[in-house]
């Protein structure tokens, strides 16, 4: 009896909304291009279930999360921002403090309402710079927050039973070269860790709302 072949190897990678892959995925198709790489968004609240449930061999998260049977390496921080209409006074200063924000509907949740509500100068959204470049809208603008608290992005996957090319793919996150490839015994004596990617950073700062 003839054994079928087995399936091709594929790495799946997530992601939360505002991550940029593209980058990384060029480089992860130029040197493995025998290993097929799905990308995959994933929501916020799934983030921890996507990887639980195989959905996903290796995300990019964005913390709080449960790290419980997961490792995650810290990655860069994100810019928060307000994401306002264009009509919007806040539209008009560079930047905004939370107390200019004390007497705003301020949502923080991204989805076809909220933007909805944003676009009607019903409420205002803050969330990380990432997700309004990746959500742009020629009626919508956004200024950083000075004083709210920043977000990260890291890459988490499963401690049991990772996927074997998981290293692989950090190194291509970390910006290692294909010939600075380690060894598989160096690889297990090494533990993930350290930022690999500078923060966003805001314009400069020229006037603030009054």
């Amino acid at each position: 009896m003839t054994t079928p072949p087995a399936p091709p190897v594929r790495l799946r990678v997530g992601h939360v909304p505002g991550v940029t892959m593209t980058k990384w995925t060029t480089t992860w198709r130029e040197r493995f291009r025998s290993v097929p790489l799905d990308v995959v968004e994933v929501e916020e609240a799934d983030q921890r279930r996507a990887l639980d449930a195989g959905e996903v061999d290796l995300c990019f998260v964005r913390p709080p999360i449960d790290t419980d049977a997961l490792h995650l390496i810290p990655l860069y921080e994100e810019v928060p921002v307000v994401w306002v209409s264009k009509e919007h006074p806040i539209a008009a200063v560079d930047e905004v403090t939370l107390a200019d924000l004390a007497h705003e509907n301020v949502l923080t949740h991204v989805d076809a309402e909220s933007v909805n509500q944003v676009a009607l100068e019903v409420a205002v959204l803050r969330v990380p710079m990432s997700v309004a470049r990746s959500h742009s809208r020629r009626d919508l603008t956004y200024r950083p927050v000075i004083d709210a608290p920043s977000t990260r992005i890291g890459l988490a996957w499963r401690a049991e039973d990772p996927h074997p090319l998981t290293d692989e793919f950090i190194g291509v996150v970390r910006g290692r070269t294909a010939n600075s490839s380690r060894t598989e015994q160096e690889r297990s004596a090494r533990k993930p860790s350290g930022t690999t990617r500078a923060p966003e950073r805001p314009r400069r700062r020229k006037g603030r709302r009054a």
